[in-house]
């Protein structure tokens, strides 16, 4: 009997200690005002606490220190539902980080030092309402399926960022995007924009500060200009504008149709010289029956 209860400890303690995460056990330096809620905002933290309720809902980390989320760090807390880590020193999320947080409603990572935000970063985090993204000073780059799959979203903050230029196709899945903001942004009014501006024009209900609270600076001298100031007329130069990908297209099927002219050439002169030696032979058959 005594060594079968040796052998269970260890799956004992492993048990209890689960218990105790899922219930009211609380991490060092921050407080649990309930049992769905773990508050660790301004603590100096450098890294994720621990241990942390496995059935958390409202994670307030903000006003740390906190460099990186490890890629598996979400996938024990299936509960989540609010998520706060505003003002750390987040400098780049994984991909997949987010992919599976299928509950998450609000997540906060402004003010960070994010640089780029990958496709497919929040993966298929559906139930996300509301995603802030704004004093990212470094934020350069938004890849065009950074956003991809979250079809709830109703709010999206890319506010006071470095952002010069935005594809539209980031923001065309968000089918029930109803709050977008922009302003602060660098942008700059060039061939690129035209495309973002025009979508811009037809979704300016969704701008907070309309496209007046939004400017661009001008590629002749770079000085600024309100949005609200520009039409469609004024991007008229970028009508037979080629972007990147439209060039590969254009050399692609260039290249494409090279090789079939080729083949095609290379087939009729094949079929060219069947038929001359088809005929000499004929010919000299002819000559030997007359002879």
């Amino acid at each position: 009997m005594l060594p079968c209860i040796n052998w269970l400890q260890p799956f004992l303690a492993l048990l209890s200690s689960t218990l105790l995460t899922r219930g009211h056990n609380c991490p060092s330096s921050c407080l649990c005002p309930d049992h769905h809620t773990v508050d660790c905002q301004g603590q100096g933290l450098t890294r994720l606490p621990s241990p942390i309720p496995l059935d958390v809902r409202r994670l307030l980390l903000s006003d740390n220190w906190i460099p990186l989320i490890p890629s598996d760090f979400l996938v024990l807390y299936s509960d989540l539902v609010y998520l706060d880590l505003r003002n750390n020193s987040l400098s780049g999320l994984e991909p997949g980080t987010l992919s599976t947080s299928s509950r998450l409603v609000f997540l906060d990572l402004g003010s960070n030092n994010l640089t780029e935000i990958q496709s497919e970063t929040f993966g298929e985090s559906r139930s996300l309402i509301k995603l802030r993204l704004g004093n990212n000073p470094y934020l350069s780059l938004v890849e065009e399926d950074a956003f991809l799959g979250l079809t709830s979203l109703r709010v999206l903050e890319l506010e006071r960022n470095g952002l010069q230029g935005l594809d539209v196709g980031v923001l065309e899945p968000l089918t029930s995007l109803r709050v977008l903001r922009l302003e602060g942004n660098p942008w700059v009014c060039n061939c690129h924009f035209a495309k973002l501006f025009v979508w811009l024009m037809e979704n300016r209900h969704k701008l907070p500060t309309g496209m007046e609270g939004l400017e661009c600076s001008l590629p002749m001298d770079g000085s600024l200009m309100s949005l609200s100031l520009l039409s469609e007329a004024s991007f008229r130069e970028c009508r037979g504008y080629l972007s990147l990908t439209d060039i590969l297209i254009v050399i692609f099927s260039g290249i494409s149709v090279s090789v079939v002219a080729i083949i095609a050439s290379f087939f009729l002169a094949s079929m060219v010289h069947c038929f001359q030696r088809l005929g000499k032979a004929g010919q000299a058959d002819e000559e030997e029956g007359n002879d």
